[in-house]
């Protein structure tokens, strides 16, 4: 049966998840509190970048199944997708998830669903949602129904995993996650995995965690390669052919709004026990640093003195426009700290979001001493070194292992890798 939505968060997970529910013959109605954010959609023009976004948007807001407004209205099913951020202390902050239950509250009815998708700390349904929604006056469990399904996507394939991956349902009680599965099964193909709400959240936590702690280990294998002459990279790619072995990728820094921010998650909820966790956060959060000094040092053992660096990506990933807890913005105020020149460059990302940001490959590399490749967008990828002329010094230094290095050395560069037993 068809439902009325109202999808709370506008933005890399509430659009596209409000855009399949109107595409599937759902009526959505779809909220968030910025009103540029607001004003753009109803435009069908986009705010962020997603592959499909466009097309699918242009469909739910043709067909009069979507709807958006900086208020909530009446509805069947809410769900909730909002940030989850954590604060400076590495506490989580909460109060984006209690702020839009409180929103809801006035909107809900008998019989009602509410689904948060937002990734949190175990026990948020329980300790901040429920507490606000004994505002309704409904009884909770009997007339009012609760489910955690995290979101499970990563940015540039959001589409494609929303309909494939499997789901994680949690709800407060049985009817809770019968519900909740139901809905999700009007565009979901993978199999859904019922639960309890905090074991829902408890997963999704661990999920990011487990990816968290596999690339620490990478980035100390990297840091350990370097400095006994070996290649992590090639070494990484040998030990993976083992059957029961998945070594991720070491890199400048993990970012995105998951695994740099879910492991602080358990580390607030029980610090005597999150050892390991702990740890592999500080490894991570290292990295900006490391790779700032890694660059010095390089120029600094060929003599050159007041470098220029040349950033190539602000990204947190690849082919995306997302910079949330990207290492490239730590890595640019590590090379602040420095006291080095630099300009930054993405093609992805448009707004100006630091002083050194440009709007061309061109003026990124002018005068530059080294390039720095801190994302592994494709258009990097396929840059052709012999074009890029105006460069004080051919060196770049692929943090991501994403170049052609034999094409780039056969145009003059010296290339370094992090991990490198050349460096």
């Amino acid at each position: 049966m068809k439902k009325s939505i109202c999808v709370v968060g506008l933005g890399y997970i509430g659009l596209p998840t409000a855009v399949m529910f109107a595409n599937h013959g759902h009526t959505v109605h779809g909220v968030d509190v910025n009103e540029r954010t607001v004003r753009l959609i109803a435009n069908k023009e986009l705010h962020i970048e997603e592959d499909g976004l466009q097309e699918r948007l242009e469909l739910a807001i043709d067909s009069g199944r979507m709807t958006v407004d900086t208020k909530p209205k009446e509805a069947d099913v809410f769900i909730v997708a909002v940030p989850s951020p954590i604060r400076p202390d590495k506490t989580a902050n909460l109060e984006y998830v209690r702020q839009a239950t409180k929103d809801i509250a006035p909107y809900v009815k008998k019989g009602d669903l509410i689904i948060l998708e937002s990734t949190v700390p175990p026990k948020t349904v329980e300790n901040v949602m429920l507490p606000e929604l004994v505002a309704t006056g409904l009884e909770i469990g009997t007339d009012l129904f609760v489910a955690h399904s995290p979101e499970r996507v990563i940015p540039g394939k959001v589409f494609q995993e929303l309909v494939t991956n499997d789901r994680i349902i949690g709800g407060i009680n049985p009817e809770s996650t019968r519900m909740t599965t139901e809905l999700y099964q009007s565009f979901v193909q993978g199999s859904m995995h019922e639960t309890d709400a905090t074991t829902a959240e408890l997963v999704k936590v661990m999920e990011n965690t487990y990816r968290d702690v596999n690339i620490a280990f990478a980035n100390e294998l990297a840091r350990i390669s370097q400095n006994i002459g070996v290649n992590v990279w090639e070494a990484i790619k040998l030990a993976n052919y083992h059957p029961r072995v998945n070594i991720h990728l070491p890199g400048p820094g993990v970012g995105g709004h998951c695994i740099a921010v879910d492991p602080w998650f358990l580390v607030e909820l029980d610090p005597e026990q999150a050892k390991i966790i702990h740890l592999a956060r500080r490894t991570n959060d290292g990295m900006p640093s490391y790779t700032a000094q890694l660059t010095a040092d390089i120029l600094s053992a060929k003599g050159i003195k007041d470098p220029k660096i040349a950033v190539l990506g602000l990204a947190f990933k690849g082919n995306i426009d997302d910079m949330r807890e990207s290492p490239s913005v730590e890595v640019v105020e590590q090379f602040r700290a420095r006291g080095m020149e630099l300009t930054a460059f993405d093609p992805h990302i448009k707004e100006n979001n630091l002083a050194e940001q440009v709007q061309s490959l061109e003026e990124a590399t002018g005068d530059a001493s080294a390039l720095v490749v801190l994302t592994d967008h494709r258009a990097f990828k396929e840059l052709d070194p012999s074009a890029i002329t105006n460069v004080r010094n051919k060196i770049i230094i692929d943090t991501k292992n994403c170049i052609d290095r034999a094409k780039w050395e056969a145009a003059g560069f010296d290339v370094y890798l992090l991990g490198d037993s050349k460096n």
